[in-house]
């Protein structure tokens, strides 16, 4: 008898084990379905914690390629007044929500730690992706609760929106026959209001490289020093105008005392409240330079007064098939229209199709206007170093690259072991 009810206890154990799995095993089947018809998205951010955000929204499913998303999310920055970040999260609906586009923005502030950001990012996320979850199964398990509602408070801004930052830097390194210094050091000062910006800044450097050679110690020092600023203001939704100015002595230029001020104007094809995703801006500024050398030129002058004019065309585009950059530069003196300068900066990233994409970033400049160079020449120090400025009629460079990913699409899953 005790037998037989020992058997049917370990039976009756059997049977609950098994509808136990079993039931888990259709739980498991049935939230892997439900994730499965969650939106896919594609964050398309070069500083955004990637991983932080997969591990805190689970809801939705992560695919590396933007082709395969059915929401792609672009983040733009920019700075703030208070020297914080205004991020811009454009989501753009695809393939089951193609035309369901929306815009929200998350600022930070300069006093934010990177985890205190990062938090705030993935809660307007949060936000911005409840209207695409709602319109699949997933929503079933999404809960929205409400915080209690505080009032505003009247803000009394002491520093009238001034935001002061101090640095200074130091670098040293060095072995048996040399050792480098370089010392570096700012103070600035803005304010940022939506009809003026105003920079300030004062800042200065000092680098000395030694060698020993043979008992022989060779000695290279270069200074500069500069004091300056802007102050813009906001016409109209396209137009801006500002002064620019500075003061300035640096050793690599051949300049002892500079002063330069330049009044500028600004027109941006574009209205300025566009400029996280598109930019192009045409600027002009004309005005004046005064310079006093430390050494004769080759132009046999130890001062001189100049006067100058430039035009600038600056393109701007971020969008969900890559961003470019692009500045045309100009400029000449008045006295002499052959001592003139041109400069082309570019910036590309293209996916041109599924997990392809090419990087190209580059500068050309055609120099015509180097007025301050020494008539001594530079010695052989200087120009190992770059300690001085040297003649020139042209100066590159250029970087070129392809990447191409494959295999699944999906990256939901985040593994910090041994690193990334």
């Amino acid at each position: 008898m005790k037998q037989f009810i020992y058997f049917l206890f370990c039976l009756c154990l059997i049977f609950l084990i098994f509808v136990s799995q079993s039931h888990s095993q259709d739980r498991s089947d049935s939230l892997k379905a439900l994730k499965s018809s969650a939106p896919r998205i594609y964050i398309d951010c070069s500083v955004c914690d990637i991983d932080f955000i997969k591990t805190e929204i689970t809801f939705v499913n992560y695919v590396r390629d933007s082709k395969e998303a059915q929401v792609h999310i672009l983040i733009t920055t920019q700075r703030t007044a208070g020297g914080g970040i205004e991020h811009t999260l454009t989501f753009i609906g695809r393939q089951d929500f193609s035309g369901m586009n929306d815009t929200l923005k998350y600022v930070s502030r300069q006093s934010d730690t990177e985890d205190d950001i990062r938090k705030g990012l993935v809660q307007v996320l949060k936000m911005g992706l409840v209207r695409y979850v709602a319109r699949t199964p997933m929503a079933d398990k999404l809960c929205i609760a409400l915080q209690e509602k505080m009032e505003p408070a009247l803000v009394v801004d002491k520093w009238k929106s001034w935001v002061f930052s101090v640095s200074a830097n130091g670098y040293f390194n060095g072995e048996k026959s040399r050792n480098y210094v370089s010392l570096w050091g700012n103070l600035s000062a803005k304010q940022i209001t939506p009809d003026w910006k105003v920079d300030l800044y004062v800042n200065g450097s000092y680098n000395e490289n030694k060698f020993k050679i043979d008992e022989q110690t060779i000695s290279s020092i270069s200074k500069s020093k500069s004091f300056g600023g802007s102050v813009i203001k906001s016409i109209a939704d396209h137009w801006s105008a500002g002064i620019f100015g500075d003061i300035f002595s640096s050793t690599y230029s051949n300049r002892k005392f500079a002063f330069e001020f330049e009044p500028a104007v600004e027109y941006d094809l574009f209205p300025y409240s566009e400029s996280t995703r598109r930019q192009l801006r045409f600027i002009y500024w004309a005005g004046g330079q005064f310079s006093r050398y430390n050494e004769e030129t080759i132009f046999d002058k130890t001062s001189e007064l100049l006067f100058r004019q430039a035009l600038s065309v600056n393109l701007e585009v971020k969008q969900t098939w890559g961003s470019v950059s692009t500045r045309l530069e100009g400029s000449h003196y008045l006295h002499d229209l052959s001592k003139n300068e041109l400069e082309l900066y570019s910036e590309l990233s293209l996916r041109i199709f599924k997990g392809l994409s090419f990087n190209m970033s580059g500068q050309v400049s055609l120099v015509h206007n180097q007025l301050s160079l020494p008539k001594r020449g530079a010695t052989q120090e200087e120009i190992l170093l770059q300690r001085t400025q040297l003649a020139t009629q042209y100066y590159y460079w250029t970087s070129i690259g392809l990447s191409y990913t494959f295999g699944s699409i999906y990256s939901n899953v985040v593994n910090p072991r041994f690193g990334n």
